[in-house]
């Protein structure tokens, strides 16, 4: 659908693994606009950017309300943004949880690589394959 034609609820909720609920739910939530035709919802491309940035935005922990905040940030005008300080107290505040998510996720993975090679040591793959061979 990539020539502008608009997306329905289903092709949409298919696309991103999400349940037509959730659409809606965004919609009430006002982190999504699509166009009504009686009952029939079309979602536009500008949707479905909005919808990438929100599941993101969840994936990283961040609030819908945090997430509209930005959204409302990232497709304001000129003169739109209200109280522009503090809402570069909240990106900075984000900033830096981010950067503390980067710093603990690179500490996990070293970690992991770590365990990972204790196990390997403890049971070299020949081994574990040498037993599940004679298990199966």
């Amino acid at each position: 659908m990539a020539d502008g034609a608009p997306y329905t609820i289903s092709d949409l909720a298919e696309s991103f693994d999400v349940t037509a609920r959730t659409l809606r739910f965004y919609e009430d939530c006002g982190l999504l606009a699509p166009e009504r035709h009686g009952r029939t919802r079309l979602y536009s491309e500008r949707d479905r950017k909005r919808l990438r940035l929100v599941l993101r935005g969840r994936r990283l922990g961040f609030s819908l309300e945090e997430i509209k905040e930005m959204l409302d940030i990232h497709y304001a005008r000129p003169g739109e943004v209200s109280s522009p300080d503090v809402m570069r107290a909240r990106i900075a505040a984000h900033r830096a949880r981010l950067v503390q998510g980067r710093e603990d996720a690179v500490i996990a993975l070293d970690w992991l690589d770590a365990l990972e090679g204790r196990l390997d040591r403890l049971a070299p793959r020949e081994a574990r394959r040498a037993v599940a061979g004679r298990m199966g």
